[in-house]
């Protein structure tokens, strides 16, 4: 069954990104993150940073997914940033722990980050960097 995703007002483009929820493919999706942010004119460093947090965000998740299931991460770019919703299904929609020292560079690195439970127990980790907002870590 396909969900719609519902587009915010201000989002330039839309891109989704599904793949087996295996760490073997999370370069696919480290380039595609510096590839969507070099197009917002992301610096360098913020690019990085990106990269790194939509890494940490993953590795939280596949530590819960469910054999063969897939990852699935949405990336909205707008006019002065990019959110970035990563996903899995999971056996129990346990979310991850927001004390964990972890889950501090990940804000670090992302900027906002948010954590629910959708349909059918699948956990998102919702990343929201904007361009210039924080400093490199």
């Amino acid at each position: 069954m396909t969900e719609e995703i519902a587009v915010p007002t201000g989002v330039r483009d839309a891109v989704t990104v599904r793949m087996p929820a295996d760490s073997a493919y999370l370069s696919v999706l480290r380039t595609a993150t510096a590839g969507l942010a070099a197009r917002l004119d992301f610096t360098l460093d913020e690019i990085e940073d990106l990269r790194i947090g939509v890494d940490e965000a993953c590795a939280m998740l596949l530590a819960q997914a469910l054999p063969g299931t897939d990852l699935t991460t949405e990336f909205e770019l707008t006019g002065d940033g990019m959110r970035v919703a990563v996903s899995v299904l999971t056996a129990d929609g346990r979310l991850p722990a927001q004390d964990t020292f972890a889950w501090t560079v990940l804000s670090a690195l992302a900027g906002d980050v948010d954590t629910h439970t959708g349909v059918d127990d699948r956990v998102v980790i919702v990343l929201h960097k904007r361009r210039g907002s924080t400093e490199s870590v």
